[in-house]
């Protein structure tokens, strides 16, 4: 009997010690094992892990960290129970700063993660709400930085910052109307895009400034002078005068404009020219009589016989040589009249407000206009005719 209870008794010792070592193991095992909270951009998840560090626990997960992620612990640092690990992911971002392109990679949340690490100017115009989450993006962020610029407009100069890319919005910013004849130049530095469009994109430091033009035409019919001619008369006594044909004032009927920039009226320009009456000139005959001996009667009869003159003998001459005295002459060549105007030369004289081309004008405008052009540069400017005729 003592027998059978002694082996009993071995036989319940034995399955406490076995269950007592089950417990102990199982103790050992669960106080082996760590809490642990991964947080992936901010998305959290959790799990128990028995491993040595935080490298280990995120491969036991199949948590891989790339180069460009960020971590908040080492990444060989020592796993500790209810670990804490965040993670946040390098996100590649299309970004576009005043037209040119870039990528930015960034571990940021929103787009104002990205705003700051750019350090764009708070007064820059984003196209996307800072707010926006990263991980949604499927766009690319545009960003437009103030300028400083120069406004001339309305009769001021303002220096002004501005996101406007070109002149139209800038314009539609500052609530400045354009008329259809004004005209806006854009100086960039040292270069200056004169008329230039509004769709001229705008540049830093640049200088815009809007010319009010007001353009006016009108018809207008105006006097033509007449030519005064005089004819030596040998039978008349010298010295005296006496008008052979009266003179009468012809008439032209012209085009004209004419602009106004920034208040100020600019040359009248003529842009048609007709002549409806043809001025008729005025002749008087000059006295060359004189008594005389007989013995220069030939002589007499001799000077009785000279050319008629003109307004003036000596642009007459000169009108001789250059043109034969042909006062409306173009043969093509690019010189017109009788004094052989360029177009330029007319132009440069004033010529324009008489009529479009020499040849269109009276002699008496001609001469006119050929007395400006002396003044400035002397009879050089009909080098063989004047040095023919000794004027130089």
């Amino acid at each position: 009997m003592m027998h059978l209870l002694k082996k009993s008794w071995v036989k319940y010792l034995a399955q406490a010690v076995a269950v007592a070592v089950v417990i102990a193991g199982a103790v050992f095992y669960i106080s082996g094992q760590k809490s642990v909270t991964v947080a992936i951009d901010g998305q959290d998840q959790s799990f128990t892990t028995r491993a040595a560090t935080v490298q280990a626990a995120l491969e036991q997960e199949g948590i891989s960290v790339d180069a460009r992620d960020e971590l908040n612990v080492p990444a060989d640092s020592e796993l500790s129970d209810d670990q804490r690990i965040e993670i946040n992911r390098n996100k590649s971002v299309q970004v576009s700063i005043d037209g040119t392109d870039r990528v930015v990679h960034t571990t940021g949340m929103t787009v104002a993660d990205v705003m700051d690490e750019l350090k764009v100017d708070a007064k820059s115009e984003i196209s996307l709400g800072e707010e926006i989450q990263l991980v949604s993006l499927s766009e690319e962020i545009e960003i437009i930085t103030p300028k400083a610029i120069t406004l001339v407009a309305d009769k001021k100069k303002q220096k002004i910052s501005t996101t406007a890319q070109t002149v139209k919005e800038l314009l539609d910013e500052q609530k400045v109307t354009l008329d259809k004849d004004d005209e806006v130049n854009v100086q960039i530095g040292k270069d200056t895009d004169k008329n230039a469009k509004t769709s001229t994109k705008i540049e830093e430091d640049a200088k815009i400034e809007v010319i009010e033009v007001s353009v006016k035409t009108w018809d207008e019919t105006r006097k033509i002078d007449f030519e005064t001619e005089k004819v030596k008369d040998s039978k008349l006594e010298k010295g005296k005068t006496k008008v052979k044909t009266e003179g009468e004032k012809g008439e032209r009927e012209l085009t004209l404009r004419q602009e106004t920039r920034n208040g100020k009226k600019g040359e009248e320009e003529v842009l048609k020219s007709k002549v409806t009456k043809k001025p008729v000139a005025e002749i008087i005959k000059v006295g060359t009589k004189k008594e005389e001996s007989k013995s220069d009667s030939k002589s007499s009869d001799s000077k009785s016989k000279a050319p008629t003159g003109s307004i003036s003998s000596t642009w007459a001459a000169l009108a001789k040589c250059e043109s034969g005295g042909n006062w409306s002459i173009n043969t093509g060549n690019g010189y017109y009249g009788g004094l052989q105007f360029s177009a330029s030369s007319w132009r440069g004289a004033g010529g324009t407000k008489y009529a479009p081309l020499p040849h269109q004008a009276s002699a008496q405008e001609q001469i006119a206009t050929a007395e400006k052009l002396r003044a400035n540069g002397g009879w050089g400017h009909w080098p063989h005719c004047s040095s023919k005729l000794g004027l130089r």
